[in-house]
């Protein structure tokens, strides 16, 4: 095989692994333009959860959230202190009538949910029903 045989031959292979790449490059092209619209689908998820939540907290737990980022509740049936602070799970403080940490406290709906709807969906559980949401929740105590 002589010299213009293997430039020819290295030219093809040459062009055979740019096609073989285009696919490659289309498709990490498609995955990036994909995680960026789930990225900004979770962040409008986000935003739109913690704006329903300051609607139904009262002015001084919306007071209290947007000063400290995390806003307390009072227990239906014992009139316990609950703090609820933005997080995917152990959220919850228990203080007691003197104002010490008694335990942290985690529920919530299953699946994925903003955490915004998470914190609402535990403050309506707490101002509402306690003791069932109490029931079914883990705690570090």
């Amino acid at each position: 095989m002589g010299f213009k045989e293997i430039l020819l031959h290295v030219a093809f292979m040459s062009v055979l692994i740019f096609c073989a790449l285009i696919p490659c490059l289309a498709l990490t092209e498609t995955v990036a333009r994909y995680r960026a619209c789930a990225a900004r689908r979770h962040v409008k998820a986000e935003q739109k959860a913690l704006s329903l939540l300051k609607e139904w907290l009262s002015p001084a737990q919306r007071a209290q959230y947007e000063r400290d980022g995390h806003f307390e509740v009072m227990g239906s049936h014992s009139g316990k202190r609950y703090r609820i602070r933005p997080a995917g799970h152990m959220n919850i403080d228990e203080f007691s009538e003197h104002g010490a940490l008694v335990a942290v406290w985690c529920f919530g709906p299953h699946g994925y949910l903003p955490v915004g709807d998470v914190m609402l969906a535990q403050k309506i559980a707490l101002e509402t029903n306690e003791t069932a949401a109490l029931q079914v929740a883990n705690s570090n105590h």
